[in-house]
């Protein structure tokens, strides 16, 4: 079977998955992002715990956001680049910018956007809750980790009458837009999206792969992650310089 027809197939599951017809741009948008060149080597699998989103989430992610041609919109963790990639569908791949706070990420999402041909989408790497002041204001933000309540950067970021969509909650949460109201800096809840279960939204430090400062929390993470420490890393093996000599 060709990957056209897989595809095909995927939208038509989704559909029904989701209960509910999809826009014909979004079915487009899905039918033509080859999801399986979107991948993390290091995720060990799929679901958004490990970053690599699957087809039905995207979509649904898609569907709250209610993006258009030309809206200039911002993803808030770039993950593996997926729904950036379909997202530059719907909204021309210039219009899209995606901050990751993990480094390793955005090198991941950079490398599988641009061999896919979706090199336009500017990826970068910073603190998700501040946004990307410098591309602002933004018809629609995307916010791919949980939150309590929208931050205010990105609030502030969103052009009046723009769309903020985050998952909302801790332990539970739910997939929620946000509308930011024409004369005012505030944003009202303006549809719920279904529960959803995503990492939260982390600061620096927080990430994986950032470096650990302390050279003993450092080492014993080490240890207790291999039972031993790398002969390369911060431990030398002792040398008999008697011998030696």
């Amino acid at each position: 079977m060709d990957r056209e027809t897989l595809r095909a197939d995927m939208v038509e599951g989704l559909e029904y998955s989701l209960d509910r017809p999809l826009d014909p741009a979004l079915v487009d948008a899905l039918q033509t992002v080859p999801a399986h060149e979107f991948s993390d080597p290091e995720s060990g699998g799929e679901g958004p715990g490990s970053r690599s989103l699957s087809p039905e989430l995207v979509a649904r992610l898609l569907l709250a956001l209610d993006a258009g041609p030309g809206d200039e919109t911002l993803i808030v963790g770039a993950g593996v680049g997926y729904t950036a990639a379909a997202l530059a569908e719907l909204v021309g791949g210039r219009h899209v910018h995606a901050v990751d706070i993990d480094r390793r990420l955005v090198s991941v999402a950079r490398r599988n956007l641009r061999e896919t041909g979706y090199d336009e989408v500017l990826v970068d790497r910073r603190d998700g809750a501040k946004g990307l002041p410098e591309y602002a204001p933004f018809d629609r933000v995307l916010v791919e980790c949980a939150v309590v309540e929208p931050p205010r950067a990105l609030v502030d970021q969103l052009a009046p009458g723009g769309r903020l969509v985050a998952p909302r909650g801790t332990t539970t949460q739910t997939l929620v837009a946000f509308d930011r109201t024409p004369d005012s800096g505030t944003v009202e809840a303006a549809g719920e999206f279904g529960a959803v279960q995503f990492r939260p939204m982390l600061v620096d430090g927080e990430q994986a792969s950032a470096p650990v400062r302390n050279r003993t929390e450092r080492e014993d993470s080490e240890f207790d992650t291999q039972r031993y420490f790398a002969p390369t890393g911060w431990e030398y093996e002792w040398l008999d310089w008697d011998e030696r000599l």
